[in-house]
């Protein structure tokens, strides 16, 4: 199996595109705005999306840097990640730092860890030493994932999992 996880360029295409638009749009915490965007307007968001990974401070005011990643298995993209660079207090109690998702068609395959594991390593470059993950309750899978990552849960709510995992572990 070849794994690669390549950062958002602004010249993704068409198979960048169709797994987004696979992905729903709110799906367990994570937001995909792209699904059902046009092709254009998805172009557009890549430039958007792209300068915002670029950022070091707030934007509009509560925006926060970040970055996005594909996940590509066997050259075809299979999940998409975001990489927050910091966190604000709001993000603290939902978002936390990374969020992703697998398309659909290519659930219960792994791929989730892979990602996540992916993704974890790139925030360690970024010059994050943890990562907070805001895990809905409901959603099982996640935080199997999280936990088979490191991950160790600092709080529960009624409503999420709140998980910390070590970007430097070996």
């Amino acid at each position: 199996m070849d794994i690669e996880l390549k950062k958002l360029s602004i010249t993704d295409g068409v198979d960048i595109y169709k797994m987004l638009q696979e992905i729903p749009n709110n799906e367990n915490g994570y937001i995909n705005s792209v699904n059902g965007m046009k092709f254009e307007e998805f172009k557009e968001w890549l430039i958007k999306d792209d300068n915002l990974s670029k950022s070091t401070e707030l934007i509009d005011g509560w925006k926060v840097p970040s970055s996005t990643y594909w996940l590509y298995i066997d050259g075809r993209p299979v999940g998409v990640g975001k990489i927050r660079h910091f966190l604000t207090e709001k993000l603290k109690e939902e978002g936390g730092h990374i969020g992703y998702a697998i398309r659909p068609s290519e659930r219960n395959k792994g791929f989730g860890r892979i990602l996540l594991k992916a993704l974890i390593c790139e925030a360690s470059l970024i010059g994050i030493p943890k990562v907070l993950l805001t895990i809905r309750k409901d959603n099982i899978y996640s935080f199997k994932v999280a936990m088979a990552c490191g991950g160790g849960v600092e709080n529960i709510t009624d409503i999420r999992y709140f998980i910390w995992i070590n970007c430097n572990q070996k």
